[in-house]
């Protein structure tokens, strides 16, 4: 019952759906009253001779008629109250989705996406379930029950209701603990089919290098073991669900087996007549629905309790990155980073130690060093995935950490080395970030990024569609279309994270020639690489190594000093020079 105080917020506000069909279950309830009472009136008539024939018509309609009204009563009440729960899992699904927009990278290396989806999925069927089925059975059983009781004992006998009711604290006792026990295997098994959902997305993302590698045997075998895990979890849930019907068929049974045996005996000492015996068995019958469905509440409702924490333990997580309250202006500004030490959570031994940059609009910025060094980092903690140890970022005086988010990222474009593109056409993809973009404007941004004489050769031209993350396209193009699809958002600053890496040197300055007459217009460039080719160019390129700046300045300056970037370029030279021979 912890699910309804837990979800009292959306009953509170959907008080009047949950009333009407409170509302029209009691007025079933009582229309349902109705039947047996009239059923033992006319047995009661009929053995006193005193109706016959055509006299029971009447009678009969006016049975039919209450089961008409009944029907129709019940439609109603599950456009209402059905419509509420759908209404739930619709703001829970957005709410949960917005919670997992705003978070930052630290969440997703902490939690698993096929656990999120499950979450996202499974688990809120199960609230959404609990809120609508739950509430219905809940009310049902307690209107029912309590109608049926109240007509049982004052019309009837209130010995017989007594006798009748015997099993019915044992079943209840039993109900509880079985309860108990669901909630806990119930969250088992949810976790497990978590687990199950994590790897098979695994299984589904890396398939070409399992079968790259031949792996197809060992991965099935790991894949067997998860589903037969959470096949058991599964099964132990189905044993203790599987206790509750037996248990109210035996209480029912006994009920019955009481009412008979008392009502027989007040019937032999004229205490109640047979007609009124009749109507208190088809009472009792009314009762078994209560009955069934009060463990069906338990049943459903710790089910749904059981994902809703798993839910919560997401949604009610404090944000790791801090939502600011400032604006910036609409012009570009200077970025001033000063980073005295940046550690990653969990980890004891700083990434970055005393980072000073400052770039001004239209300007330029390279970063390289060994992998390993810091380079990414850097950019992630630009993005604002990560909160910095000590230090600050100020893009137009205003610290980063004191900015709106959202307000922040809009300034920036990012192109990462590993180009995701959606299972869109690549115009769509493209227009990723800008959906109201014309042709035109598409195409003039995928001239830039030099990828517009491959889309036009390709069947049916930018309409294309790329598949599942790119899959029809190449690397390299993806990249490129990845580049244009920043480029067509206009951003003050475009950061490329080793983007290039895929093309080769040619397109590559090509590339870097187009985005160099794009940054005319004010915009400001942070591009990172592996292949000191592409940061030829900028107007200072600093490297990094062990999450130190070790050297910076031009490309001219830094060849003349002695250290890592001059004879990597040298390397990186000459291997070129090697390759085209």
């Amino acid at each position: 019952m912890k699910l309804f105080n837990q979800l009292k917020w959306f009953f509170t506000r959907e008080w009047k759906r949950y009333l009407g069909a409170i509302l029209l279950l009691i007025t079933i309830a009582i229309l349902q009253l109705l039947p047996p009472k009239i059923v033992g009136i006319l047995i009661d008539l009929i053995i006193k001779e005193k109706m016959h024939g055509i006299q029971i018509l009447p009678w009969i309609s006016i049975i039919l008629l209450v089961a008409i009204i009944v029907y129709i009563l019940r439609y109603l009440w599950r456009v209402l109250l059905f419509g509420a729960s759908y209404q739930l899992a619709t703001e829970l699904r957005v709410k949960f989705y917005s919670y997992l927009s705003q978070q930052s990278e630290k969440f997703f290396l902490e939690n698993r996406t096929g656990d999120l989806i499950a979450r996202a999925t499974n688990d809120v069927d199960r609230v959404v379930f609990a809120a609508g089925e739950g509430v219905l059975t809940l009310v049902d059983s307690l209107v029912m029950g309590c109608s049926v009781l109240i007509v049982m004992s004052t019309q009837i006998s209130f010995l017989l209701t007594i006798i009748s009711l015997i099993p019915m604290p044992i079943m209840a006792i039993l109900i509880k603990k079985y309860g108990q026990e669901l909630h806990d295997t119930f969250r088992h098994a949810q976790s497990a089919f978590a687990a199950l959902n994590n790897h098979t997305q695994e299984i589904l993302t890396s398939i070409r290098m399992i079968r790259a590698f031949g792996l197809e045997k060992n991965q099935s075998d790991k894949f067997d073991i998860i589903v037969n895990d959470t096949g058991k979890k599964n099964m132990e849930v189905a044993k203790i669900d599987a206790r509750f019907d037996p248990v109210i068929y035996l209480s029912v049974a006994f009920s019955n087996l009481l009412a008979v045996i008392g009502g027989g005996w007040l019937v032999w000492n004229s205490e109640i007549t047979i007609g009124q015996l009749t109507s208190f068995i088809m009472y009792l019958g009314l009762m078994i629905w209560p009955m069934l469905a009060l463990a069906w509440m338990f049943n459903i409702v710790e089910r749904g309790s059981a994902a809703w924490d798993r839910i919560y333990s997401i949604i009610n997580k404090e944000l790791y990155i801090k939502d600011g309250n400032k604006t910036l202006p609409s012009s570009s500004g200077i970025l001033q980073i000063n980073i005295n030490t940046f550690i990653y959570p969990k980890n004891n031994i700083p990434s970055l130690k005393n980072i000073e940059i400052i770039l001004e609009p239209g300007k330029s910025l390279g970063i390289c060093g060994p992998t390993g060094s810091g380079k990414s980092t850097l950019l992630k903690i630009l993005q604002r995935q990560f909160n910095i140890t000590k230090g600050n970022i100020i893009y137009h005086s205003l610290p980063l950490s004191e900015l709106k988010i959202d307000n922040w990222r809009r300034r920036i474009s990012v192109v990462n080395q590993t180009s995701f593109l959606f299972s869109e056409s690549i115009a769509n993809n493209i227009a990723l970030g800008k959906p109201n973009a014309l042709q035109q404007e598409i195409e003039e941004m995928a001239k830039l990024a030099d990828i517009h004489k491959d889309i036009i050769d390709l069947p049916k031209g930018y309409e294309t569609q790329v598949g599942e993350r790119g899959v029809m396209l190449s690397g390299g193009q993806k990249q490129r279309i990845a580049i244009a699809r920043a480029l067509l958002l206009n951003t003050e600053i475009l950061i490329l994270d080793d983007a290039l890496s895929a093309v080769d040197s040619q397109t590559e300055n090509k590339i870097l020639k187009n985005i160099s007459k794009w940054q005319k217009n004010g915009h400001s460039l942070i591009i990172t690489a592996h292949r000191l080719s592409a940061l030829i160019n900028t107007d200072e390129i600093i490297v990094i190594k062990n999450g130190l700046i070790i050297q910076r300045g031009t490309h001219p300056q830094l060849i003349q000093e002695e250290n890592w970037y001059k004879s990597m370029y040298y390397y990186q030279k000459l291997e070129v020079e090697l390759e085209n021979k």
